[in-house]
Formats: C-alpha cells, structure tokens, sequence
C-alpha cells in the first residue's frame, strides 16, 4: 500500500476540518510553528502542506504583522473551475462521453430553465441579451464563450447559486475551441443564436412550460456537434 506523503496528510487533515466546518470561513489557522508541534513535521513539510490547501482554495495566507493562514470565504467561480477542471479531464480520459454530457445538461438546464422564467429578474435579462453573438461575423472564441455565458446567465436567474455552480463545469467540454469549430459548421451556430434568442423571449415572458420545453429542444439540436 502506497503511504501519502506527510504533507498531504497534514493537509488533509485540515481540509477535512474546513469541509466539516469545525474551522470556518475567516479563522486562523494555528502557527506554522504551532503545526509543526502539533504534527511533529518540519516547517517546509508544514509550509507545503499549506501551500496545497492553498491551490485548493481552501485557505489564503497573508503576511506581515497580523499575518497568517486563514480560512478562505467560499468562492463559487474558484470552486466552479475546480469542478471544470475535472469534467476536463474526464472528458479527455474518455470515461465521460458526449452523450453522458448531454444526459446530464438535460438534467439540469431543462427544469432550470422553467425556474428562470418564474424567477427572472431585470438584470438577468440583461445578461443573457448581452451573450447574444452573431453566428456569421463573431469568430469562434466569441462564439463559444457566448454560448457557455448565456446558459450560466439562465442558471442565475433561477436565483439558486448551487445550480450555476453545477452547470459550469459543463462548459469545459467547450474549452477546446479548435475541435468545437472543426465539430460545429456555420450552421450549427446559427441553430444555437435562433435557440438562445426564442429562449430568451420565454423567460422574458415568464413562460415556464414554453422555456422548459425550448431547453430540451435545444440541448437535442446540439448533440450532432457533440
């Protein structure tokens, strides 16, 4: 059996206490000399053992006189990216296939589409009309970060933060633009701008049923690019 090493138990042992919430958001963390007693771990071992809860954003480390390691407020695009690294991966690795991405959009977009058009506000609108593009003019980079903005602006406006930090990752498998434009010809973006815009008009209206009904049309229309 592989033994970790002492660092990451170290670390370990902290994140489990941040996750469990036995050490909260804004506390301080005992010294690096008061870990190092307390572990019986040499400073550099203690120091990358913070190092790695750092990367994780779990803790922040300031100096100076009231310096220190604390733990870190709940970042929801740090977590969010966290989580879109990891679909990545997945989706490189080949244990996560388009179609399973596509289960899972239906999932959650779909009733998260009907919550949108019952929770809407002003501003939520404004985000979603400010993620239009132009499928003939707009290059491919313009495209794909318009597509993954307006679906994280409909899961704001359904007003439940969990929901958008889920569907983030989802976009990762949009992050490699060169096989998306070899994938996805003019006219499957021009499919996606007559989708995003008659979805809009539902959720402006406050049509529940009618927005729910256009995600799952939309989500099906873009399986031949995925």
């Amino acid at each position: 059996m592989t033994v970790a090493p002492a660092y990451q138990v170290l670390a370990e042992r902290i994140r489990v206490d941040i996750i469990s919430g036995q050490l909260r958001p804004g506390e301080r963390l005992p010294t690096e000399p008061q870990l190092c007693e307390q572990s019986g771990l040499s400073r550099s071992t203690v120091r990358e053992a913070l190092r790695l809860l750092s990367s994780q954003h779990l803790i922040v480390t300031t100096r100076g006189v009231n310096g220190g390691s604390f733990v870190a407020e709940p970042d929801p695009r740090a977590l969010g990216d966290t989580l879109s690294d990891g679909v990545g991966r997945l989706l490189a690795s080949g244990a996560v296939t388009g179609e399973d991405f596509l289960e899972v959009r239906r999932m959650l977009e779909v009733p998260a589409a009907g919550l949108a058009a019952a929770r809407r506000e002003p501003h939520h609108l404004l985000e979603m009309e400010r993620a239009m593009f132009d499928p003939d003019h707009d290059d491919i980079a313009r495209r794909v970060e318009a597509h993954a903005a307006f679906h994280l602006a409909v899961a704001a406006a359904t007003g439940n933060p969990l929901l958008g930090l889920v569907v983030r990752p989802l976009y990762a498998m949009l992050s490699d633009r060169d096989a998306v434009e070899a994938a996805a010809p003019p006219p499957f973006w021009r499919a996606v701008d007559r989708d995003h815009r008659v979805l809009l008009a539902a959720i402006r209206e406050g049509d529940v049923a009618r927005a729910m009904e256009l995600a799952r049309m939309h989500i099906d229309n873009v399986r031949p690019a995925v």
